[in-house]
């Protein structure tokens, strides 16, 4: 049976998490709700769960170093604040969830731990090496004004060349990526991503349907989503059997 770890100095807030990561996950046991940094550690030391929800604002010691003094575990930060989740993915964290944490959100979490997705602290000690460049991306790099912020890969609908940039799209927003289009759509998921013109990557569970025009030209409308999207004549047969 799988054992998790919830970590926040707000007990109503761990209990709450709890209960609904077991009505999400039923053989998902809990084993520790301790409330800081320095019992938190004590409790991986002791309990050696598989997986530990860890707030980063906690008395004692935060998060963050807790992530990077824990014994192997997989680590999913569950915080209010954004400001820190580059650093949170460099103590190699399956996921970082920002309070409120929605249904919708939770159970892709769940989903991603249930698959075993993400990287054990200290792989690299046992001797697993996951090369960077051949994993698929799972969270993608963009500039706000002066900030940088985290987007998940899951959110993304589709990837839309511009002129000198990469539109990532999700439900709400139009984030703008350096990486090329050709660049980035071999570090995508495959089973995930496909490309569908020479300028558009769109996600299979975003697909609404497909139609076609009066000229015969292929149109992909997405899931609650205005766009549509071209398919070309190259990529169009990727799409016969749907």
């Amino acid at each position: 049976m799988p054992t998790a770890l919830i970590a926040d100095d707000e007990p109503n807030l761990s209990a709450e998490l709890a209960s609904r990561l077991t009505q999400f996950w039923p053989d998902l046991e809990i084993v520790a709700l301790p409330r800081d940094g320095i019992d938190t550690l004590a409790q991986l030391n002791e309990k050696r769960p598989d997986f530990a929800f860890l707030d980063i604002r906690m008395p004692g010691i935060d998060g963050l170093r807790v992530a990077q003094l824990a014994p192997d575990v997989r680590v999913v930060f569950v915080t209010a604040y954004d400001a820190h989740a580059v650093e949170a993915f460099e103590t190699a964290a399956i996921d970082y969830l920002l309070k409120p944490v929605t249904d919708e959100r939770l159970l892709r979490c769940v989903a991603r731990l249930q698959q075993g997705g993400g990287a054990r602290h200290r792989v690299e000690e046992a001797g697993i090496g996951v090369p960077q460049e051949t994993a698929p991306i799972r969270w993608l790099t963009v500039g706000v004004r002066e900030t940088t912020k985290l987007v998940s890969i899951d959110d993304v609908l589709f990837f839309q060349a511009t002129d000198k940039y990469t539109e990532a799209v999700t439900r709400d927003h139009r984030h703008l990526i350096r990486t090329p289009l050709k660049e980035l759509l071999p570090r995508l998921d495959s089973g995930r991503f496909a490309q569908v013109h020479r300028g558009v990557i769109v996600a299979y569970p975003a697909i609404d349907r497909i139609e076609r025009d009066l000229l015969g030209r292929l149109r992909i409308h997405l899931l609650g989503h205005e766009a549509v999207l071209p398919v070309s004549r190259a990529y169009a047969g990727q799409f016969k059997q749907m």
